[in-house]
Order: C-alpha cells, then sequence, then structure tokens
C-alpha cells in the first residue's frame, strides 16, 4: 500500500515523477515513480547520511549494475539507476498486487498445487539472479508479490548494500529471523550465498504451505537458535513430495541443499502453458490480486496510454451544453432559496411545519443533506437522488413510533469541484445536519472530503466511483457502489462466461476520462485469472471520430466479446462501426454510456448491447412484482410514480437505500438499543454499533447535543457496523476503507430503442 509523499521528499527523481512513498528503511526511502512516458517503477533512493559513503557507493554500482543481468520473468527488472549522482537512486518495475503474508493472513494457507507452482516459478527467479553472480541474501514472504500474472520476487540484492558488508563481520546477524539459512542465523561471518537463498526460498514455501514461519516465532535469540539447531515444522504439509522437497531445501548443511535451478527440474508441478495462469491460485486470491492491481490505478495524474502518439496532443472535446429544462411540479412547485455565500438550497413542497418531508418538533430539527449537482451536466442523477432522499425520510416519518422526525436540506454544487468544497463547509457548519448524501461526481467528492471530514459528518456517496481517494483522519465517508474497479468483475463474468467467449476485445476511449481507464485496464487485469480468457485492448485518444480501424482491429485479433470504457458519444460510434461487421458476440458498455445521447446517435445499432451498472433502471421491479422479494421495490416505484409524476431514474433507489439506512441508524442510537440488526428495509437488525461521540472525547461535531441527538461520529460509527438490506444491493462497509462489501450491480439491456433493466448483474463465483 502507498503512503503520501511527505514535504521533505523530493518531487522528482532521475526522470521519474514521485508520486507516493512505497516504504522505508535505514539506508533509504523506496518511492512509486512514474516515467515521462507513463511506465510505473519503485525508485529506491539512498539517504543522504548513506551518500557520502565510498564504500558503499562502490557495492551499490556493483549490484546494479549486475542486477542489470538478471533476465527473469518472475524477478522485477531493473528499469534504470544512476550511482554516481549526489543522491544514488535505482529504479526497478512495478508490480502491483498483495505480498504472499497479506494473502495468507486473510485466506490461510495455500493449497500444494499452489505452492509447488510458486516454488517452482521462484526457484527460477533465484536461478536467474544466481547466474548474474548475485544472492538475495533476503528470501521471505514479504518479498514476494502476486501480480495477475503470477509471482515476482523483489529485492534480490540491489538495495541490500549495506548487509553486504554487514555481512562480513562476525558476530553480526543481517536479514529476517525466522528464514535466515543457519550460516547466517549463527552470526558466524559465513558468506550468504545461493545455497543460503534455497534454505530461505524453503522456508518461504513452508510458510505458504502451514500459515506459519517454521521455525516459529517469537524472541529473535530464540528464533536464530531454532533455526540453527531445531528440525523444521512441517505440520500440516501432506503432501509427500512437497514435505520431501521442503526438508532437502531446509537442510543445515548447505552443501545438502539443491540449487535453484535443480529445484525447477525436481518440482514436477506444470506450470500453466503460456506461464503463469492465475488459474493455479484459489480464486478468492485471484480476485485479492485483482482488485489490488486495480486499486493502483487511483494515483494522481495516471493518464491512459495514447495509441497514436500523434494523436496525443488533440484536445479533448468540450461537451455539447445540456439544454436547460425548468422542472414544474403540480403540487406546489419548486421553492429556490440562496443560503450562505451564495448557495442554491432547493427545498420541495414539505420541508415545513405539516410537510410531507417531515415536519420539525420543537428543539429538534434534524436533517439530512443532499450534496448534489442539481443544475449542472449530472442534474439527472443529482434530482434523482434528492428524490430518493425525500421519499426515504417521507417513509419514515410516516412511521407511527419514530423518535424524531426528519428534514431534507438540499444544496446544489452545480457539478463545480470549488463549488463543491464551499457546499461541504455549510453543511459542516450546519449542528442540525446529522449525515449527508452525495455529491453526485467524482471530483466534487475528491474537493469536499476535508470538511467533511474535519467535521467527523457522515457522508453517503452512490454516484462517485473512484477506486480511492485522499487519505482521512476520521472514517466517516462510505462509498455506498461499487467502485469503475469493481463493477468490471460483473462486466468480465457476462462477457466471458457468454457461450463461445473467450477472448475480449476492450476498447478504453480516452474521452471517458479516468472512469473509462480504471474500468477498461481492471478488465484487462481481471481477465485471465478470473475466466482463463485473453484480452486484446486498445485506447483511443478523446476526440477520435472514426471508431472502424480499431473495431476491425478487435475483430482481426479474434476478439469475440466486446467491451466499450468511455462516454455515451463514444459508445455510440463503437456501435455503429461494429454493426458495420458481421460481428454478433457479446457487447457491453461502461455504464457512463447508458445515456439517451447514446440511443439517439447509435439508432439501430444500439439494439442488443449491454450495460452492468451500480444502479436500478426506471423499471426495475421487471415482470415479477408479485413477488415478496420485489414488493419493497413495487412500494418505491409506486411513491415515486405518486409523489412526482414519473417513474424513478438512474439513482433514485441507491439513495433512498442509503437515506433510510441513515434514518434507521440514528432510530437505533436514540433509543439507546445499542443494535443495528439484520432487518430488511428498515426493520431493526442485529449488531452493535459503537458510539465514539461522547462528550469531552470525541472529535469536532461529535457530540451529542441537549436535545438527545447522537452526535455525528457515533452516527459515523453506527453505520460502519451496520448490514442494511435495501432495495438495490445490501449494505454493508470494509472496515478499513469504508467502501462496500458486496459488490451488487445491474444488468440492462437495450431492447426497441429503450433501456430496459433486466435485472441483478452476474458475479464470480466465490
Amino acid at each position: 500500500m502507498t503512503e503520501r509523499l511527505r514535504p521533505s521528499d523530493p518531487a522528482r527523481i532521475g526522470g521519474h515523477r514521485l508520486l507516493a512513498r512505497l516504504g522505508a528503511g535505514g539506508m533509504g526511502t523506496v518511492y512509486l515513480g512514474r516515467t515521462d512516458a507513463g511506465a510505473l517503477a519503485a525508485v529506491k533512493v539512498i539517504l543522504p547520511e548513506y551518500a557520502g559513503d565510498e564504500e558503499l557507493r562502490t557495492r551499490f554500482r556493483r549490484e546494479a549494475e549486475a542486477a542489470r543481468r538478471v533476465d527473469s520473468p518472475w524477478a522485477v527488472r531493473v528499469t534504470g539507476a544512476d550511482t554516481e549522482s549526489e543522491t544514488p537512486w535505482l529504479a526497478t518495475e512495478f508490480v502491483p498486487g498483495p505480498t504472499l503474508p497479506e494473502v495468507v493472513a486473510r485466506y490461510g494457507p495455500l493449497p500444494a498445487r499452489s505452492v509447488k507452482v510458486l516454488g517452482r516459478l521462484l526457484a527460477r527467479a533465484l536461478a536467474a539472479v544466481h547466474a548474474a553472480g548475485l544472492a538475495h541474501r533476503d528470501v521471505k514472504p514479504g518479498n514476494v508479490l502476486l501480480a495477475a500474472d503470477g509471482p515476482r520476487l523483489i529485492d534480490f540484492g540491489i538495495a541490500r548494500a549495506a548487509d553486504a558488508t554487514a555481512l562480513t563481520a562476525t558476530g553480526l546477524v543481517v536479514g529476517t529471523p525466522g528464514f535466515l539459512p543457519p550460516e547466517q542465523a549463527s552470526g558466524s561471518g559465513a558468506d550468504a550465498g545461493p545455497a543460503g537463498d534455497v534454505f530461505s526460498l524453503g522456508a518461504l514455501l513452508a510458510y505458504a504451505a502451514t500459515g506459519r514461519p517454521p521455525f516459529g516465532s517469537g524472541a529473535v535469540d530464540a528464533l536464530l537458535y531454532r533455526t540453527v539447531h531445531d528440525a523444521p515444522d512441517l505440520d500440516g504439509v501432506d503432501d509427500p513430495a512437497l514435505r520431501a522437497l521442503l526438508t532437502e531445501c531446509l537442510a543445515k548443511d548447505p552443501a545438502a541443499r539443491p540449487s535453484a535451478a535443480d529445484l525447477d527440474t525436481r518440482i514436477t508441478e506444470d506450470v500453466p502453458a503460456g506461464g503463469a495462469s492465475a488459474s493455479w491460485l484459489p480464486e478468492d486470491v485471484v480476485r485479492t490480486i485483482a482488485e489490488r492491481s486495480a486499486a493502483m490505478l487511483a494515483l494522481p495524474d495516471i493518464d491512459a496510454t495514447v495509441g497514436d502518439a500523434a494523436a496525443s496532443d488533440t484536445p479533448e472535446p468540450r461537451p455539447a451544453p445540456a439544454r436547460r429544462r425548468f422542472l414544474s411540479f403540480a403540487a406546489g412547485g419548486a421553492v429556490v432559496a440562496l443560503g450562505a455565500g451564495g448557495l442554491a438550497a432547493v427545498r420541495l413542497w414539505g420541508d415545513g411545519a405539516g410537510g410531507r418531508s417531515g415536519a420539525t418538533t420543537a428543539g429538534r430539527r434534524w436533517v439530512i443533506g443532499v450534496h448534489a449537482d442539481l443544475t449542472g451536466n449530472q442534474k439527472a442523477a443529482g434530482r434523482a437522488q434528492e428524490r430518493g432522499v425525500r421519499l426515504a425520510v417521507d417513509r419514515f416519518n410516516s412511521r407511527k413510533d419514530k423518535p424524531f422526525t426528519l428534514t431534507v436540506k438540499a444544496l446544489d454544487d452545480r457539478g463545480d469541484p470549488a463549488r463543491s468544497e464551499r457546499v461541504a463547509e455549510e453543511f459542516a457548519r450546519d449542528p442540525d445536519v446529522l449525515a449527508v448524501i452525495g455529491p453526485t461526481g467524482d471530483a466534487a467528492t475528491g474537493s469536499a472530503l476535508p470538511a467533511y471530514d474535519e467535521a467527523v459528518l457522515p457522508l453517503l456517496t452512490v454516484s462517485s466511483l473512484q477506486i480511492a481517494y485522499a487519505a482521512r483522519v476520521n472514517a466517516a465517508f462510505f462509498q455506498a457502489s461499487p467502485s469503475y474497479a469493481a463493477l468490471s468483475l460483473p462486466i468480465v463474468t457476462r462477457l466471458l462466461r457468454s457461450p463461445g467467449a473467450g477472448r475480449l476485445g476492450i476498447l478504453i476511449d480516452r474521452s471517458g476520462g479516468q472512469a473509462a481507464y480504471q474500468a477498461g485496464y481492471a478488465a484487462n487485469l481481471m481477465v485471465p485469472g478470473l475466466t482463463g480468457g485473453t484480452t486484446h485492448p486498445r485506447v483511443v485518444p478523446a476526440g477520435t471520430t472514426d471508431l472502424a480501424p480499431v473495431v476491425a482491429d478487435l475483430l482481426a485479433h479474434r476478439s469475440d466479446a466486446l467491451l466499450y470504457a468511455g462516454d455515451a458519444a463514444g459508445a455510440a460510434r463503437a456501435a455503429r462501426a461494429l454493426a458495420a461487421t458481421p460481428f454478433k458476440g457479446p457487447r457491453v458498455a461502461q455504464h457512463t454510456a447508458m445515456r439517451p445521447e447514446f440511443l439517439e446517435r447509435a439508432g439501430e445499432a444500439a439494439e442488443g448491447w449491454e450495460f452492468i451498472a451500480p444502479f436500478t433502471g426506471a423499471d426495475m421491479v421487471g415482470g415479477d412484482t408479485a413477488s415478496a422479494s420485489a414488493r419493497p421495490a413495487a412500494d418505491f416505484a409506486a411513491a415515486h410514480r405518486e409523489r412526482f409524476g414519473a417513474a424513478p431514474d438512474a439513482w433514485a433507489a441507491e439513495a433512498y437505500d442509503v437515506a433510510g439506512l441513515v434514518a434507521r441508524e440514528l432510530a437505533a442510537l436514540v433509543r439507546g438499543a445499542g443494535k443495528s440488526g439484520a432487518g430488511k428495509n428498515g426493520a431493526a437488525e442485529s449488531g452493535t454499533p459503537t458510539p465514539t461521540g461522547s462528550p469531552g472525547t470525541a472529535p469536532p461535531g461529535a457530540s451529542p447535543s441537549g436535545d438527545g441527538r447522537p452526535g455525528r461520529a457515533a452516527l459515523a460509527a453506527a453505520i460502519a457496523a451496520s448490514r442494511y438490506e435495501g432495495i438495490s444491493r445490501t449494505y454493508a462497509f470494509d472496515a478499513e476503507r469504508q467502501q462496500l462489501v458486496a459488490r451488487d450491480a445491474h444488468l440492462h439491456r437495450v431492447e426497441g430503442g429503450r433501456f430496459r433493466y433486466v435485472g441483478p448483474a452476474p458475479q464470480p463465483k466465490g
């Protein structure tokens, strides 16, 4: 995982723009960098206090030069170095993916076949390192990354120049206790050569097979003693061939161990054809690898690759101005008032005393805020979310047993990030606002987060889908919808589990911005592991009007399924180009293209296109209105038609759900029940939220008021601990990042010139 850069960190090193910190040690710091060509790298920089050490610089230079000769797909490749500069540095390819300990801690030991394949590929990496005249010196689980196409051995004696000096001194032990060979663990000063790497590999594989180090844990002295004198603990390694192999690798005598090259032939488990297909790993591990890989897309200023270098300077076309429409409402119309700072507070009828959105009681004006784009380019989504929140508040206030009444306050940011920041500040200053639903778009959310975070004001967004946002101090921000990358899971599942589909053509249109890049790149990473299929990705510059050559290229490379990631105009161009070919396979477009513009521009070519979306549709109930499971959705749709004179639009049901979740958790806190339960659509659920808003100890805005109202931090904690069955999905949040645990999505299809809601999108097995 990455860490934000510190003020003292450089901005660039050796042609790399530094994006984040990956780690730090006693000798230097490792940064995530990006070259001007867009390639990511792990850049290791020697600390200034060591840069003047000529012996260290000489060793660093020699090892960097030798490392360039390492040639193995299973060891990270050196991409650049400058050992003569004032600040010596070395760059290796960056591999997004979890470490082996992360996977074992989360899912337990790997099956025997996985361990064997892992051992064979890492043995090949070590053989290449040894052939280059190097010894790794620190083979351990933490130095193994699991990437989409197989494992990578990192830190192979490159950033360990100081260790090489220390190993010449008797009595000094350098490395990781528990994975050191006996010749290092004894502190005798013996050279840590290739045989030591094989011992460490044996310990690493034993850990992968059992979930624990073979010489236990605890005090360092005890670990070192057991490494030198005791037999390894291999209980749980039931495969005879694997157990025998580990025993040989863990021999105390270096001469009795096989070489790394020998291991490649001694391990009989076949490596999947074509390299390390992720099919050798359990499916839940594959999914984690894909998600971790996709998460690294959320880095500053990482643009999609340009297919044609000459077109890279083509400016992105400005969207056509949205046609202005003024909505009128039969029951009283809309009242627009200017709030503080010139912000537009849009109030539908019924917010005052006796109104349908919840009359306030004396001393108890409890507010759910709606932070939305109500007049900008995303106004349709913003209005839909506002309506969903108002219906949820209506529903709560209609209950006879309600302990308080709620009201709605809506502020319009117009889709402008700067204005979004001011909206957030106004909501944060209003002590009656206990939670906010929104904002509508990614950029608006990013700019608003600092104000909400500082106020510990719970913020739940249903349509901001970036993979990650800037680090926050307080856990009060909840992404109540799957990210662009997470939506790639059902997209890939839908496409490549269709009959006859095995190769996915991916068209990433830069007109779709980061949303298209994240979705398309994530799908490209996921295909091999989830389905065993292959991909042919293409990236086109923004503003490209003729997609026929790109589509022809996808089909020429035997693509039998197609994903378009981009906007509605580009999707229409792709649909028309595809309609001119004999292609009849499945085709899915990113939900960002699911707009009336697609239907208008694509015409008949739109028929049959499908969309995997995080939202339901206007006909969300489908033909199952009589079933008990569909009744809440049917009731919601009927209530929406009654109040607003129209079917619910995209995002209305999702906003209705999260507002209902907020209302339920507030009621539970007020009643002092201490339970948040597993009820359906607002019924009591089991589970215990942890209030953290006690007076005098809570963060700003967290303390309860004198009218018995819960503090904001207490509400945030309750939401984080809750599980809520909404009409669109199950809402439960990851404890670390407050993102959805479930990744429910919805399938839509163009039929008869309109978008039709088909039902829940297919999900990967497991």
